[in-house]
């Protein structure tokens, strides 16, 4: 039976668009996403002879109110041999004297002071290299004062990653969760975040890690001479760090609900708006793999949504003189398809990174970043909210 299509050529690029975004977001789920998914740890568990000393490195400004929860947490960690460097970035409340009676009652707690600012050094970089050089040990753990690991074995967890060739361990950071929507966001953000970064991992394509549970060697933070190569910016000490010294052959990832480190969310969206600006504004300085794999993405997710819409309004100009009935059912089909395969990888996903609760939301939250994104890139690139 011939069958007649009556169309623009407007209306055929946006189906040609639909359904090459809709290929491209499949892949990047089940091609990519599902690594993290259906992860099994490979790591043998490691016998306390075999774990060598660890330095926790923080930094902290003007944080009393987190370090006094977060240290005692520390300190309990089920772990032979550690120390924990705090670096005092300069504050101006309490975490000077609480540090000053730590390192007096506590001899695994060694305080970093900083009383000066100094201007060439931007973020938290310098109080960072600080903190390393000071460090002990060559095995280095770095976390947040803002943070808390979500039990005593975290510390294990990191080191059992370690085999002959491992120089780099990237951990996830979920956020805590709490009321309101402007939490839901932050934390569905980091869940898709990490589906990103943790996969090219496993892809032996790494390019970034989040400071809030990242592990790496002193030696190896030296050899490459730290952050010099882009101290110039106020952020990059975790994603432009990362992309410079990991490799296929010495990254190892940490994945897994009992081994993540919960960071607490801010309660200012436009807080959170420029904390993603700044995250973006490192993307150019990214390698060309990981820009083109990071925009793919992106601009697919966005473009499946706004072509979704644009099919939907422009119906009468795209359907077929046999069988339109079967136009609009079609279109849903392929998208509850795309939405499906996300549903089923975001699940597997998130009981295996520890995230609750954001499921019955997804599609809100989904269609909510397609628009956010493009207007973050933007904001990066601009450096708007970048000190």
């Amino acid at each position: 039976m011939h069958i007649d299509f009556f169309y623009n050529r407007f209306s055929f690029i946006v189906l040609a668009i639909f359904i090459i975004a809709l290929i491209i977001q499949l892949a990047y789920h089940w091609g990519l996403f599902s690594r993290v998914a259906f992860y099994k740890r490979k790591h043998p568990i490691k016998s306390d002879a075999e774990l060598e000393p660890v330095s926790i490195v923080i930094c902290a400004r003007d944080a009393y109110e987190y370090l006094v929860d977060l240290v005692p947490a520390l300190l309990k960690q089920d772990y032979p041999d550690f120390e924990i460097v705090i670096v005092n970035d300069c504050s101006d409340d309490e975490t000077e004297e609480y540090l000053k009676d730590l390192e007096r009652k506590e001899p695994r707690v060694k305080p970093v002071q900083l009383l000066q600012h100094l201007n060439f050094f931007n973020g938290k970089k310098f109080p960072l290299s600080m903190g390393i050089k000071s460090a002990s040990n060559d095995l280095i753990v770095l976390t947040d004062s803002n943070c808390m690991p979500s039990n005593d074995l975290w510390l294990r967890s990191v080191v059992d990653c370690y085999q002959k060739n491992t120089e780099v361990v990237i951990g996830y950071s979920p956020y805590e969760h709490k009321k309101g929507l402007l939490n839901q966001l932050i934390r569905f953000d980091a869940l898709q975040q990490g589906l990103q970064y943790l996969s090219a991992a496993l892809c032996r394509r790494p390019y970034m890690g989040m400071g809030t549970n990242l592990s790496y060697r002193k030696e190896l933070f030296f050899r490459n001479k730290g952050f010099i190569s882009h101290y110039t910016t106020s952020v990059g000490d975790d994603d432009l760090f990362i992309m410079q010294v990991a490799n296929k052959r010495n990254t190892e990832v940490l994945i897994n609900a009992e081994d993540t480190v919960f960071t607490a969310p801010t309660r200012s969206f436009k807080h959170w708006m420029r904390q993603k600006s700044a995250r973006y504004s490192t993307i150019p300085k990214y390698s060309f793999g990981a820009r083109v794999s990071l925009a793919l993405f992106a601009w697919s997710h966005t473009l499946f949504y706004a072509a979704f819409i644009a099919l939907l309004l422009m119906k009468p100009a795209f359907a077929l003189s046999i069988g339109a009935m079967y136009y609009i059912p079609a279109l849903v089909f392929l998208f509850l398809l795309r939405f499906g395969s996300q549903l089923f990888v975001y699940f597997k996903a998130s009981k295996r990174l520890g995230e609750r609760g954001l499921l019955p939301g997804l599609l809100a939250y989904d269609s909510l970043f397609a628009l956010l994104t493009p207007l973050l890139r933007l904001m990066g690139r601009m450096k708007i909210g970048v000190e």
